[in-house]
């Protein structure tokens, strides 16, 4: 086992893309690749994003940096 992160993920994309599709053409396969990866990314949830889909769970992450990057009203500048 190298890494499990990217071996976990080629068995998902093994599993629910690769067995499940039958490729005519390469064109046939980027496409029907891009909408599994679409919806991998961007729709199912991930049980390692707290039952989010990773981009809303980057963009919550985000929104929580920036909120902790702001200074509060009650903090006094010193010049």
């Amino acid at each position: 086992m190298q890494n499990g992160y990217i071996e976990c993920f080629n068995g998902k994309f093994k599993g629910e893309c690769l067995n499940e599709q039958w490729f005519e053409t390469l064109q046939h396969a980027r496409s029907a690749i891009a909408g599994w990866r679409q919806h991998y990314n961007e729709v199912r949830p991930h049980k390692s994003c707290n039952r989010l889909p990773p981009t809303k769970f980057a963009e919550l992450h985000r929104q929580r940096a920036g909120d902790a990057a702001r200074p509060s009203s009650n903090t006094t500048e010193i010049n």
